[in-house]
């Protein structure tokens, strides 16, 4: 069964244009071409992220909190219980004045001591100002670091300036070297989010895609949200990978990324309490999400993965519904995003 799944999956008319085979993509003549085997490499990848970021945090990202006025508060944790913490878990953070008698009871102790174990035990869950701010500064570091990079590695690219430049010679285009750095980064860190999300920080009102956040109902439904994200964004990914849709993908990445660094650096300042810096990253960050969400992806980009591919083939193959149709998808969701965007300034301006 997985032979013939695997052979489904793998069906050259799901990836590449009509009389091309996967033996087409071996390298040859100076033509490197992206395998999908190399995207094993994204989990190690991922790991040194990981290792990178403890260090930032650690030895930068701390250092620049206390710098900011953060302070690091510690919380008075409560005594080992195995009754209350069996009923804070599985029953409620918030029991009745009613079962906290009955707690009371069951375990030989006052009111007042169950009263108070519970509102130290609900401290700890939620996330100090420094811890928020370390992870905020973790993702301002990679997508700052990731813009700087990814205009570094395309300003030089003729489809940089010219969108049809990405479809010359397709699938046939070789693979560059700071193509495959740029990806496996982009892969293996949102690989990492994936890995940290049981200790990262749980908002009960954020849902996060590409760095921007709205409102989220509860956190078990944000937890949720956040792998179907991410797996959303590394299954992307790995399929313009497997489809040589690379100049694309970059491209992708690029437009996304140049928007996110401004959010992050926004909440860096809001934790700090700069609220007159943290409102002009703000309304910095809505201008970039308006021109690159809004008006470069539509205009640009998908003008490019819907209209171009078919001046170069008249049988466009199921990737091409399938990049398109998730891409559309999230198109929808930056017109969604963009409307609470709008609101947001605009009670900003009018009801400062």
């Amino acid at each position: 069964i997985l032979k013939t799944l695997n052979s489904w999956f793998w069906w050259e008319n799901i990836w590449m244009p009509i009389n091309c085979t996967w033996a087409d993509f071996v390298d040859r003549d100076g033509l490197v071409f992206p395998k999908p085997h190399q995207l094993y490499a994204t989990i190690p990848y991922a790991f040194v992220l990981l290792i990178i970021r403890f260090f930032s945090e650690r030895y930068v990202a701390i250092p620049l909190a206390k710098a900011l006025g953060i302070k690091n508060v510690r919380r008075v944790k409560p005594q080992p219980n195995p009754v209350l913490e069996s009923y804070f878990r599985e029953c409620s953070r918030h029991p009745s004045q009613s079962d906290i008698k009955g707690l009371a009871k069951k375990c030989n102790c006052t009111v007042h001591l169950v009263e108070k174990w519970f509102r130290r035990r609900r401290n700890l869950e939620i996330p100090t100002v420094l811890q928020k701010f370390k992870e905020a500064f973790w993702r301002f570091s990679f997508y700052l670091t990731s813009s700087i990079v990814g205009f570094i590695f395309l300003y030089d690219k003729p489809w940089f300036y010219d969108i049809w430049q990405t479809w010359v010679g397709y699938p046939f285009q070789t693979l560059l070297p700071s193509q495959y750095w740029y990806y496996m980064a982009e892969i293996g860190f949102y690989w990492s989010l994936i890995f940290t999300l049981g200790i990262d920080i749980k908002r009960k009102a954020r849902l996060c895609l590409m760095g921007f956040t709205f409102i989220s109902s509860a956190p078990s439904q944000d937890f949720t949200a956040h792998v179907v994200h991410h797996l959303a964004a590394i299954g992307l990914m790995s399929g313009s990978w497997c489809g040589n849709y690379v100049r694309l993908g970059t491209l992708v990445i690029f437009v996304h990324d140049t928007a996110d660094f401004w959010l992050e650096a926004a909440k860096m300042f809001n934790y700090a309490r700069w609220e007159k810096t943290c409102n002009m990253l703000f309304i910095i960050f809505s201008i970039a999400f308006f021109i690159t969400r809004l008006i470069l992806l539509p205009f640009w980009i998908l003008r490019a993965t819907l209209y171009q591919p078919t001046y170069y083939s008249t049988t466009p193959v199921i990737a091409y519904f399938l990049f398109n149709g998730m891409l559309l998808t999230l198109q929808g969701l930056h017109l969604y995003w963009g409307y609470l965007i709008f609101k947001i300034l605009k009670r900003f301006v009018f009801l400062k």
